[in-house]
């Protein structure tokens, strides 16, 4: 297969995964709908910079590292479930501060939750699925023989195309329709955010 193609098949499988409902969208979402752009933008080179680590990881054996040790995996799952957990009770707090003082959370959020490129590299590390993902889906590209500049290819599509993806969502978020509708039903709005953050 012309080494062209085989980088454009391997661009359209992650963008299928990049896009498939999980933390990293859910939290990317909100926060762009709720911070605007550029606390977007800023998350997403924090989930960037997180796939960073675990491209590098797959194209160093991950998938091996979790078949040999599946307390590993094990222990991945825990730490990720709690960080989330920790992340809807954090969000939780936003409502209530706006409820009981008639403060706008808005303005506390960052403080609260940390701010967006900290919160983006936080989820992504945390989230083993993305590690399995990009390990299982990295590994028939790597096989067999490949040039020297191969695995940086890779590399370079997982993290530069999530970059560019993730700020492009957090930007086409602020559409003024969109952007109202999300205004008018924010508090229902961030509760399904939060319930779906507990869920996963």
């Amino acid at each position: 297969m012309n080494p062209a193609l085989e980088l454009l098949a391997f661009a359209g499988v992650m963008v299928l995964g990049q896009f498939s409902p999980g933390p990293d969208m859910v939290l990317l979402t909100r926060t762009a709908l709720k911070e605007g752009a550029w606390s977007g933008v800023e998350m997403a080179c924090g989930i960037a910079c997180g796939l960073a680590v675990h491209a590098t990881l797959a194209v160093g054996g991950l998938a091996l590292a979790f078949e040999k040790m599946p307390v590993l995996r094990g222990i991945s799952r825990w730490v990720a479930a709690a960080y989330l957990l920790w992340l809807a009770c954090r969000l939780f707090m936003e409502v209530f501060v706006s409820w009981y003082s008639g403060v706008d959370a808005r303005s506390d959020a960052r403080s609260m939750v940390r701010k967006p490129f900290l919160r983006g590299l936080t989820c992504n590390l945390l989230n083993p699925k993305a590690a399995i993902f990009i390990a299982a889906v990295s590994a028939p590209f790597l096989s067999g023989d490949r040039p020297g500049w191969w695995p940086l290819a890779i590399w370079g599509i997982v993290v530069g195309q999530a970059f560019l993806l993730w700020s492009l969502w957090a930007c086409l978020l602020q559409w003024n329709p969109l952007k109202s509708r999300y205004e008018r039903a924010a508090r229902w709005i961030d509760g399904a955010f939060r319930i779906t953050l507990a869920g996963l």
